[in-house]
């Protein structure tokens, strides 16, 4: 089966367990520290956090600017869950914005600025399939407002880009991701004071962590604020380590095969849709594509499975969930909801080959002429 995601591991992931194992400390620790040091330099910040997963980050980011009970969060529906969870853990209410069309399916700045209200505290903006939305214009949106700026980078890790427009920015390394430590994530902030308060949150609002009361740094901590179990542990710093060493090849080798899928798809598949324009850039996460107007799906996806492709969806709206659903009854989202209806997502990983991009490219022409008859 050609996956829609494929991890690379191998033994340098194996031997950097090794070393920890052997080292006797697995949970948070040097090389989390180490691993946070790293990350920041890639993105060129000045410092990161790592927590277990993105989701924490974002809950992390969102109590960390403040956001509670009675504000608005404006989110994307077209993203994972975890965006709009994150709102619902502190308390607040997140509110759907639409994308700006099927060509670019990013949050929309138009759609948001008509969604505003006296209780909007702040925006989460995602990076849908690794396309940056425009720093300049949200950045600008945001402080016109007095309201906190918040990146879901989850599909963007590697990014080459200034140091974080948002007020803080979110990275995912599920084991999907353009890198992995299985599960974990990191979190940038321009406020140090901020990243600062994210640190001491992760790890139940201690003042000081187990290692460094190992270490004789100090010898008993205080609790200074409501704090979350949401620490990284060594052993997947060791994998995030090894795996940021690689992440600009395969970022090249992801970029080299969202060209050949585009040349593929004019040619073979013309009736397809692929959204963004070439250039947009700066990470390809996923290989997004829009079918025909009245294509069944379902169809199209059994049919490329019994020809050995997995296919997915990014993704079904969020307030289309049933959980959404039912607190959200009136929401409406035109262009959000023509768009995933129509969204099939396509093999990418940097351990395939042109030629299982081709593959790929003719199983859905395939399925979609069978789908015609």
């Amino acid at each position: 089966m050609l996956l829609v995601a494929e991890p690379c591991l191998g033994e340098e992931e194996a031997t950097a367990l090794a070393e920890v194992v052997s080292s006797g400390w697995i949970t948070m620790g040097d090389r989390v520290r180490a691993f946070e040091r790293a990350f920041a330099e890639t993105h060129h910040a000045s410092d990161a956090v790592a927590v277990d997963s993105c989701t924490a980050g974002l809950h992390l980011a969102l109590a960390a600017l403040g956001v509670g009970p009675g504000d608005e969060v404006l989110v994307p529906s077209l993203t994972f869950v975890a965006t709009a969870n994150s709102v619902i853990y502190c308390g607040a209410t997140p509110v759907f914005v639409d994308i700006e069309g099927l060509d670019r399916p990013l949050i929309s700045l138009a759609d948001a600025a008509a969604r505003c209200t006296p209780r909007t505290k702040a925006v989460v903006v995602m990076h849908y399939g690794g396309r940056l939305v425009d720093a300049e214009r949200w950045r600008a949106f945001a402080d016109a407002r007095g309201m906190a700026l918040i990146e879901d980078s989850a599909h963007a890790v590697g990014a080459s880009r200034s140091p974080t427009f948002g007020d803080v920015a979110v990275f995912s390394f599920f084991g999907n991701k353009n890198m992995t430590t299985a599960e974990g994530g990191m979190v940038l902030a321009r406020d140090q004071t901020v990243l600062a308060r994210i640190r001491q949150m992760r790890s139940h609002g201690m003042t000081a962590t187990t290692v460094e009361r190992l270490k004789g740094r100090t010898f008993t901590y205080d609790v200074t604020m409501l704090g979350y179990n949401y620490r990284m542990d060594d052993l997947r710093a060791a994998i995030g380590l090894t795996q940021l060493r690689h992440l600009d090849d395969w970022n090249d080798r992801r970029a080299m095969l969202t060209d050949e899928y585009r040349m593929l798809l004019a040619d073979i598949c013309p009736d397809v849709q692929v959204p963004f324009a070439a250039v947009d850039g700066p990470v390809h996460h996923i290989m997004p594509v829009l079918l025909p107007l009245g294509c069944d799906r379902q169809r199209v996806m059994e049919r490329m499975r019994e020809a050995g492709v997995q296919t997915t969806i990014h993704y079904p709206p969020v307030h289309r969930l049933t959980w959404y659903r039912e607190r959200f009854p009136v929401v409406r989202l035109p262009c959000t909801e023509h768009f995933a209806a129509r969204e099939l997502t396509l093999p990418l990983h940097p351990r395939m080959t042109a030629q299982q991009a081709e593959l790929a490219v003719r199983s859905l022409s395939n399925a979609l002429r069978a789908n015609d008859r």
